[in-house]
């Protein structure tokens, strides 16, 4: 019965073999504290004040908690574990439900996840896959809903519905958004030139290539945007 009782004292509940009641519980807490039965204002007062203390150390515990988790998966998406990853902003999100950049890397993981969605059992269904892009599609969306002005996620949104998802018309307006943020965003001015070809909108194809080779300093980019452009010509002449 000794034992008993120290391991209550200690608050290692889970551990004892004793059988412990919410009561005890409860118990042991206002005699931590020492506020058991306050009557008086004063004693209400001096109870209040206490647990309001404890409160916020559970708050501050949490809050720590919530970061760990997003720290715990940057490490993961940099070790390109995207599995991982995605767990853990999973958890960060139960204590920042309205962090962006929480959704963002769930976008981000999501989209890489839908690659390794193989189809094992050899069913020819193709859902999880789809699950995991309408995943992204949502936490992209939510990112955005937040942070409207959010360059990475409308970028993000913009890939994936030009290259996941077959719906270019989608990725138009908040790829040219993102391009009314961040001017000279060369990788942006791609997917959008691409997504205005699949759109059949081959001037305005044309036309951001033509920008990205006037506003690149890289010789490679350059290059690329001029036979893609060359491509779109081509397309524009058949059609």
């Amino acid at each position: 019965m000794k034992k008993c009782i120290i391991f209550v004292f200690l608050g290692l509940f889970t551990f004892s073999s004793c059988k412990v009641s919410n009561k005890q519980i409860i118990r042991q807490q206002h005699l931590e504290e020492g506020v058991e039965s306050p009557t008086t204002v004063e004693e209400l007062k001096e109870a209040i004040d206490k647990y309001q203390k404890r409160v916020a150390d559970i708050q501050l515990a949490q809050s720590q908690i919530g970061i760990w988790y997003k720290i715990l998966g940057t490490r993961y998406l940099d070790q390109k574990m995207y599995g991982e990853a995605l767990k853990c902003f999973q958890e960060a999100l139960k204590y920042y439900p309205n962090n962006q950049n929480l959704y963002y890397y769930v976008g981000v993981c999501a989209g890489y996840m839908s690659h390794a969605a193989m189809d094992f059992g050899g069913s020819g269904s193709t859902e999880v896959k789809y699950n995991y892009l309408k995943l992204a599609e949502e936490a992209y969306l939510r990112a955005i809903e937040i942070e409207d002005r959010y360059v990475r996620a409308l970028y993000g949104l913009g890939v994936l519905y030009v290259f996941e998802l077959d719906e270019p018309a989608k990725a138009i307006p908040h790829l040219e958004k993102a391009l009314a943020i961040d001017t000279k965003n060369i990788d942006a001015m791609f997917v959008l030139a691409r997504a205005y070809y699949s759109n059949y909108e081959f001037d305005k194809s044309a036309a951001m290539y033509d920008k990205i080779i006037n506003t690149t300093k890289s010789a490679e980019k350059k290059a690329t945007a001029e036979e893609n452009k060359k491509t779109v010509l081509d397309a524009a002449y058949i059609n």
